[in-house]
């Protein structure tokens, strides 16, 4: 018998929340991260900084999610309507059990490896030094020649001729043409840059177009245009597209300008500028002359009543030389008074200072009574002394002993024999006495 579905165990219960867990899990394992093209629509960003967009097709939508720091990172903001291509994880948003994409980067559709290989270039160049603003060099301030590198029928050669003859009618602008799109375009808009660089027929080189789409401009963006600019010779400034257009040629180049009419007033002076500053500057040197003028008439003016007649000049003269004479003739009265009675002080002095002869005599005398008494008392005691040293020595002369009858006895080696044992019989011995000596020979011996 079939079973009762009342036995079957009933299923778990779970809550909303925790479906829609599940179901994220689901979706996140279930779908990678992948590259998602449509159109932006319904984009809002909110001020936490997060945008939130709706991508859409022909035939279906999804809600999207870019958060602040991944849109800070792009560098560019996204706008309704615009074809783009999103690198995205799906997911859930839980609370709204709303299924969207994560975005994680987004690029324009239609170029999106073009960007990437303009990234991958950029960084490249960079790395080898080819964007160092220390190898950059600087623009001459007033160029005699201007090269152009552009296509003869583009509207950009127009606005730089038109700004070059507004800013500076006589410079010379020196045509260098070149197709600037297409195919093989990179390649003609490298030659001509070699071509300017080789004739050295201006000081400053401008490269431009006007502006267009990225696969418009991607000319600018090869390689082969990025070294010969770094090549050239003669400083380089570009002007490529509008002023939101960024290009590899724009930071190879030595001056990057929004504009090509940007570019032509780099590489020019303006003239109604000059002729202010001259303006200007003469001004200023003629309100520098007047001053210098009225300074120097002042000062003359001054000097002039410094000036006094010669009879007066001299007569002031004479009166000063009267009263130095009169102030000398004075000092060297006080001069003589005062060193007259130093003199007679000093005299007075020496006199108070002088020796004592008759008591130095007798002084003398004294003392040298002392000294002969002293030495004649040093020379009676060393006598004495040497009487008892010789004294002395008599007692210790072995002569004296020798006189006495005693002789001394050496051996054959010459050294004074004190005890018998040290000689053999038939040993040669010398006798000393009290006056000469004799050889003997030793027949016995006795202790």
């Amino acid at each position: 018998m079939p079973e009762s579905t009342t036995d079957r165990p009933a299923p778990p219960v779970i809550s909303v929340s925790e479906f829609n867990r599940l179901a994220r899990n689901v979706v996140e394992q279930g779908l990678p991260l992948l590259w998602v093209a449509g159109e932006v629509s319904n984009l809002k960003r909110y001020d936490s900084g997060h945008c939130y967009f709706t991508l859409k097709d022909a035939q279906a939508q999804v809600e999207c999610v870019l958060f602040r720091h991944r849109l800070q990172v792009l560098g560019w903001a996204p706008q309704d309507g615009m074809q783009v291509e999103v690198r995205a994880l799906p997911t859930l948003y839980e609370a709204r059990g709303r299924f969207q994409l994560n975005v994680e980067t987004v690029r324009r559709a239609g170029f999106g490896a073009l960007y990437e290989a303009f990234a991958r270039l950029k960084a490249r160049l960079e790395r080898e030094g080819l964007f160092d603003p220390a190898r950059k060099r600087p623009l001459p301030r007033f160029a005699r020649a201007v090269g152009v590198v552009t296509s003869p029928r583009a509207a950009a050669l127009r606005d730089v001729l038109t700004t070059l003859r507004r800013r500076m009618p006589r410079i010379a602008v020196i045509v260098y043409p070149a197709p600037v799109q297409g195919d093989g375009a990179a390649q003609r808009i490298a030659e001509t840059i070699v071509t300017a660089g080789a004739r050295r027929e201006c000081e400053v080189l401008i490269v431009c177009r006007g502006g267009g789409s990225i696969e418009d401009l991607w000319a600018f963006n090869e390689e082969i245009v990025a070294r010969a600019i770094l090549a050239c010779p003669i400083p380089v400034i570009t002007g490529i597209g509008h002023e939101t257009d960024f290009t590899i040629a724009d930071f190879v180049a030595d001056a990057r300008a929004p504009t090509p009419t940007g570019a032509a007033v780099l590489a020019s002076a303006s003239r109604e500028d000059l002729i202010k500053t001259l303006l200007h500057l003469g001004q200023r040197l003629m309100r520098a002359a007047a001053r210098a003028l009225e300074d120097r008439m002042q000062r003359l003016d001054f000097l002039s009543r410094r000036l006094t007649h010669p009879g007066e000049r001299i007569g002031a003269g004479l009166a000063q030389l009267r009263h130095l004479a009169t102030r000398l003739v004075g000092a060297w009265r006080r001069g003589l008074g005062e060193h007259g009675w130093q003199i007679r002080e000093t005299a007075l002095r020496l006199a108070g200072c002088g020796p004592d002869l008759p008591a130095r005599e007798r002084r003398a005398a004294e003392l040298a009574r002392r000294l002969r008494e002293a030495a004649r008392r040093r020379v009676s005691a060393g006598r004495e002394r040497i009487a008892a040293v010789a004294a002395h020595l008599d007692h210790l002369n072995p002569r004296l002993v020798l006189e006495r009858g005693y002789s001394i006895t050496h051996d054959s080696d010459g050294r004074i024999v004190q005890d018998a044992t040290r000689l053999v019989p038939g040993e040669e011995v010398r006798l000393t006495f009290a006056r000469g000596w004799a050889d003997a020979r030793v027949r016995r011996k006795g202790v």
